[in-house]
């Protein structure tokens, strides 16, 4: 199991976020494995995106022995990953078919941060076909795959791959996630200084505009590392939280996650400290909180497609925001208990880990019970109105590749 750094007095700002973000591992009630309907509904609506990305890229004619090779880029612990990468190997083997042609082997590379819950991933891989038949590799069952799995731990912001490797790149509900939270939202002496909040939504113009900045130079470094690593021909599906508003302190259905009900809960923790004459073992100063924040950015499609035509290494294809729904998946909307156990365990599912790093599991424990609380007492509004937004873009090389670095 993925596991946070430990520690009362930790500020998970001053750590290299690479080292320790991850979902939420394990198998339990508030891992990611069990958290992550809403992201399968929302992937499984997006298919056609990515199946007209797979069609309108030209097939390398493979010598024997060649391999065709898809990286997942943020795969996380869950079974969303597996399905992806079964659905882009199927789609491309049926476009060999097609053209006349044996289908080639396939290399699924999982790529995610060295803290992500491999394990479990790997527990969840159905078990390989002892053929690569193209009948078999078309017919085969879900509890089989027909490709080579491999894991691969590190930054996407960096690279991961020799050059000129990988055919297709996909990453899901990934990309919002920043390579760490700005310097200057946690600088007292910075007009960015994120006082009173944990999240950009309903920050200052100050803070959104240092988050929109690391969102910008993110995304640039993201995309300059997958120029290199990118076969001739290859493709790249992205798919990110997004927003509809042009104001980047309105973060939407991130705002809803991260910020509301979720701030609320920091402050309740603050305030039941500072309502004593003496300090309550437990609960949380002021500084504590202000010193945490959520490196999640949701960007416009305008902000998105600027980086991309910057930076200069691919073209757009295809890029819109779609509505993706609600993040909460339950069996009884009407139950306030259930919708408010539901938010509470998808928000620690994604940042629970970040959480107990900072402030320790105990703590960790307080903040989430009251945000299932007050989640609950907002039920019918949390079903009504919380609609996440992504970015979907389909992209292609535009360049002659960097030269590797």
């Amino acid at each position: 199991m993925a596991m946070a750094v430990k520690g009362e007095n930790l500020v998970v700002t001053n750590l290299k976020l690479e080292r320790m973000l991850s979902m939420k591992g394990g198998k339990g009630e508030t891992s990611y494995l069990k958290n992550s309907q809403a992201q399968a509904r929302h992937a499984r609506a997006m298919l056609h995106f990515l199946e007209a990305t797979l069609s309108a890229m030209k097939l390398p004619l493979l010598e024997d022995g060649g391999t065709f090779a898809v990286a997942d880029l943020g795969c996380s612990c869950g079974t969303n990953t597996l399905f992806l990468m079964g659905i882009i190997v199927e789609h491309v083997s049926k476009m060999y078919a097609a053209l006349g042609h044996d289908s080639p082997e396939f290399q699924v590379f999982f790529s995610d941060l060295p803290c992500n819950d491999f394990n479990v991933l790997f527990q969840l891989l159905p078990p390989q076909l002892s053929s690569r038949s193209l009948e078999q590799c078309l017919a085969a069952a879900e509890e089989q795959r027909s490709y080579y799995a491999a894991g691969v731990p590190g930054s996407f912001y960096g690279r991961l791959f020799p050059s000129r490797s990988i055919n297709v790149f996909n990453s899901t509900f990934s990309l919002h996630w920043l390579s760490q939270v700005p310097e200057r939202v946690t600088d007292k002496r910075s007009p960015a200084y994120n006082r009173g909040r944990v999240f950009v939504h309903g920050a200052s113009a100050d803070t959104a505009a240092a988050y929109k900045q690391q969102f910008q130079a993110d995304l640039a470094s993201f995309l300059r590392a997958r120029a290199v690593e990118m076969k001739v021909g290859g493709v790249m599906f992205l798919v990110c939280l997004g927003r509809t508003s042009i104001d980047p302190a309105d973060q939407g259905g991130a705002g809803f996650l991260f910020g509301a009900h979720f701030q609320d809960a920091w402050n309740d923790l603050v305030e039941e400290a500072s309502t004593h004459s003496h300090r309550v073992h437990g609960l949380l100063e002021s500084e504590k909180r202000d010193s945490f924040n959520i490196p999640v950015y949701a960007a416009c499609l305008r902000e998105f497609e600027a980086v991309v035509e910057t930076e200069g290494s691919f073209s757009i294809n295809k890029l819109q925001v779609v509505k993706g729904g609600s993040p909460l998946v339950v069996n009884h909307p009407e139950d306030a208990s259930e919708v408010g156990r539901a938010l509470a365990n998808s928000c620690r599912s994604v940042a629970g880990v970040l959480v107990e790093a900072h402030i320790g599991e105990r703590l960790s424990e307080e903040l989430f019970g009251r945000l299932e609380l007050r989640a609950a007492r907002h039920a019918r509004e949390l079903m009504e109105q919380m609609q996440f937004f992504h970015i979907v873009a389909s992209l292609s090389p535009s360049l002659p590749s960097h030269p590797a670095s």
